[in-house]
């Protein structure tokens, strides 16, 4: 199936910059089969029509209000300093079903800004190539301390690497509905982040013996709730 990203409802309407790459990049053909996603959870079947410059959906069939992945999954992630790794774990991490990716400036970030329209670009073109109808929430950079006033502390962990603080490994969480997992920069959380989390009641967790990367402890926190997933 090839899908592409668009308008379902009121009707449907190829996204310009799809229409550029099925007709320049793909060179698809009149009658093409394909299907196009508001990435909200709707997806219009159908066949291509050209029509001069515009590719344009006869549409077939239409799905509507398909349903999420559950348990999602949001995770606050700093931005790390070589931006190409905070992008390759927001393709992998949008890949394996995470539902929203908020961006943090914690004490120790490295990184101050992003470019925040590419790389919702980049998690459409991910969710597109791994069929997904669902595209993930990518929110801009928010300081910490602000972050964590729109949390749900009993639904939120912390993966830090200080071993004289209690950690649970993240396989004896029990994973329901809803979880988001905060992860810091190459520095970490500083003393005093974690000493703020802890206050306010969010639970450490460990990734394993080994010290992950920053973006490395992302896609591994995605692919354990991945693994749950139904």
């Amino acid at each position: 199936m090839k899908i592409f990203y668009g308008k379902v409802f009121p009707q449907v309407e190829i996204n310009e910059d799809e229409q550029q790459h099925i007709l320049k990049v793909l060179r698809m053909k009149d009658g093409q089969s394909l299907s196009i996603t508001d990435g909200k959870g709707n997806l219009a079947h159908g066949k291509l029509i050209i029509e001069g410059k515009k590719a344009l959906l006869g549409v077939e069939d239409i799905q509507a209000d398909l349903p999420a992945f559950t348990p999602s999954l949001h995770i606050a992630i700093a931005p790390t300093k070589n931006i190409d790794r905070t992008e390759f774990f927001v393709e992998k991490a949008t890949e394996m079903g995470i539902s929203e990716i908020t961006f943090l400036q914690t004490d120790n970030s490295e990184r101050k800004n992003i470019n925040i329209e590419k790389i919702r670009k980049q998690a459409i073109a991910a969710s597109k190539q791994s069929l997904r109808v669902h595209f993930p929430i990518v929110n801009d950079l928010v300081k910490l301390r602000d972050f964590l006033k729109t949390i749900d502390p009993e639904k939120t962990f912390v993966a830090h690497c200080d071993r004289s603080l209690v950690r649970i490994p993240i396989q004896e969480l029990k994973v329901e509905n809803r979880l988001t997992i905060l992860i810091g920069p190459e520095g970490d959380f500083s003393t005093a982040e974690i000493e703020q989390l802890s206050t306010l009641g969010i639970r450490a967790v460990t990734l394993g013996s080994q010290r992950l990367r920053t973006e490395t402890a992302g896609v591994y926190a995605a692919a354990f709730i991945y693994s749950k997933m139904k």
